[in-house]
């Protein structure tokens, strides 16, 4: 279960340690749902000759699942821990299973060329970034610098949107939600294909939504009942 290796604060998730830790004990972990959750968003974009990079893979299952899908243009799989990937690479030598790369990478230092692969996959590893942010609708600017960084590297909740449209990202925005009574965000970004919603915002970082809050109250189960989603400005 995952609440059995759950850190005590959210900033423990900045220490590499704690996730060699995790990794090392926990066999296997998928954040924001399984596969067949989201499957019917994901597949439109899957083709047989795409190459694939998942960032963030932990010791999650996808990179089989696109497998079993039929992409065949390549998958790779990156992690910041060393033992998430060995274990990966363990498990998918015993399994026999061929076509999924695994690598040891950090995300704000990915080392690809440019346009190394068609489909960029991130589930929940952004999050990690704004673990101290203070407000995560309104993070600080070192907090700011590293997602755009990220982004930039690589060309999710709804407080990510408006980094996703930011002036100078030749993308379009595309969002779905998935998951019965707590909704899951699914967004989409097409290069090349830039929104006319986000052209409407190119000179300026989209606003943040008016609320405060703090990480020591979105560690409290209740977080969620203490935001007014009508005060929000999308």
């Amino acid at each position: 279960m995952a609440d059995d290796f759950a850190p005590r604060t959210a900033s423990a998730y900045l220490d590499p340690s704690y996730w060699d830790e995790r990794f090392g004990k926990e066999e296997h972990y998928e954040w924001f749902k399984e596969f067949s959750h989201f499957r019917h968003l994901l597949a439109p974009l899957l083709s047989s000759s795409i190459s694939v990079l998942e960032v963030g893979c932990g010791n999650s299952r996808l990179g089989e699942e696109l497998l079993r899908e039929g992409v065949a243009g390549g998958i790779t799989c990156v992690d910041l821990s060393p033992v998430a990937v060995q274990r990966m690479l363990d498990r998918l030598a015993e399994q026999g299973t061929k076509g999924v790369d695994v690598v040891v990478a950090d995300m704000l230092d990915l080392p690809f060329e440019g346009e190394s692969f068609d489909l960029v996959i991130e589930k929940g590893t952004m999050d990690v970034l704004f673990v101290d942010s203070g407000d995560p609708w309104n993070p600080n600017p070192a907090t700011v610098d590293n997602v755009m960084k990220m982004l930039e590297g690589i060309h999710k909740p709804h407080f990510r949107r408006r980094f996703f449209e930011a002036p100078g990202f030749t993308w379009s925005v595309e969002w779905s939600t998935f998951g019965d009574g707590f909704h899951y965000f699914f967004y989409t970004l097409k290069k090349g294909k830039r929104s006319l919603e986000s052209d409407d915002n190119q000179h300026t970082l989209p606003a943040a939504p008016s609320i405060n809050m703090f990480h020591e109250e979105l560690e409290g189960e209740d977080y969620i009942f203490r935001t007014n989603i009508e005060d929000l400005n999308w």
